[in-house]
């Protein structure tokens, strides 16, 4: 018997299989993108096992400048840190089928939240921060 005309179904099989599984993968977050406020630049990078994000640029000053200190974290110690590329504003994200799960750090409140991010396009990145059953959802634009 012919071993290429065996090979042949399995071949196809496998082909068949990739694109549908290419669909269900998340589609990579990693990058700069512009805050829903338009008031910082969130780089998006490995960290690890994860992906994370920090603050590479404010575009609107906070009150400290760009010496910054995370003055709202909950944790005393962690409030002399500088906002502006050290403190994780995005954690542990991992990816899960089509999406990535972790989770988002608001400096202005100094809480942290259940997150979900998405690509929506090309250029744009949903991304959602949960108290429970509640979430807020916003839109991050691609940083030029």
């Amino acid at each position: 018997m012919n071993l290429r005309l065996l090979a042949l179904p399995v071949l196809v099989a496998l082909g068949l299989g990739l694109p549908a599984a290419l669909l269900h993968a998340a589609e990579p977050v990693a990058g700069r993108w512009l805050t829903a406020e338009k008031d910082a630049v969130i780089v998006i990078a490995p960290c690890g096992a994860a992906l994370c994000g920090t603050v590479e640029k404010f575009l609107v000053p906070p009150p400290q400048g760009n010496d910054q200190r995370d003055v709202n974290n909950p944790d005393p110690a962690r409030r002399k840190r500088r906002l502006l590329g050290t403190t994780p504003i995005l954690s542990a994200f991992r990816e899960e089928a089509d999406l990535w799960r972790g989770q988002i750090y608001d400096p202005k409140s100094g809480k942290t939240y259940r997150s979900v991010i998405r690509r929506k396009g090309p250029g744009t990145l949903e991304v959602k921060g949960c108290l429970g059953p509640f979430c807020q959802t916003q839109v991050w634009k691609r940083a030029g």
